[in-house]
């Protein structure tokens, strides 16, 4: 029996989302580094933790379909890591890092949010739904530490 190809659509979504989880990950090691704050620093560590769940989730189920993860990221996170350091400059406070997290993490929901407006199977867009939850719970807890 012939192997299905995978849904591109379905494929090219997903690996969007994937990288914004990466880009995540990498900005909140930025974010990590700078926090002097334990309790701070810890809450960034659990978000940072889910976000890697996030692509262990994307990248299986990528392949689980035929597709291939885009795990790279290439000169498109060496420019969000550029930026965040901009943005942040020099001498950030905790409250400057925690609204920089939440920006980041607003990114997230708007391109969850717009991954599920496509057209996805039912368990990319469960997936995707899921992610859009847990960025928005995030953001609630990130916003708690203000």
């Amino acid at each position: 029996m012939p192997v299905q190809a995978p849904d591109k659509e379905t494929v090219t979504s997903l690996n969007r989302l994937l990288q914004g989880e990466y880009m995540a990950v990498e900005s909140f090691n930025t974010f990590i580094a700078r926090l002097q704050d334990e309790r701070v620093k810890r809450t960034f560590q659990e978000i940072q933790k889910q976000h890697r769940a996030n692509i262990e989730k994307l990248a299986a189920y990528i392949q689980a379909i035929g597709g291939r993860p885009e795990e790279n990221l290439g000169m498109k996170g060496i420019m969000s890591d550029m930026k965040v350091n901009m943005d942040l400059g020099r001498e950030a406070t905790t409250a400057e890092i925690i609204a920089k997290a939440i920006e980041g993490e607003t990114q997230g929901v708007n391109m969850a949010e717009k991954v599920l407006r496509g057209r996805l199977d039912d368990r990319a867009r469960d997936l995707a739904g899921e992610i859009l939850h847990q960025d928005r719970a995030s953001i609630d807890k990130l916003k708690s530490l203000l």
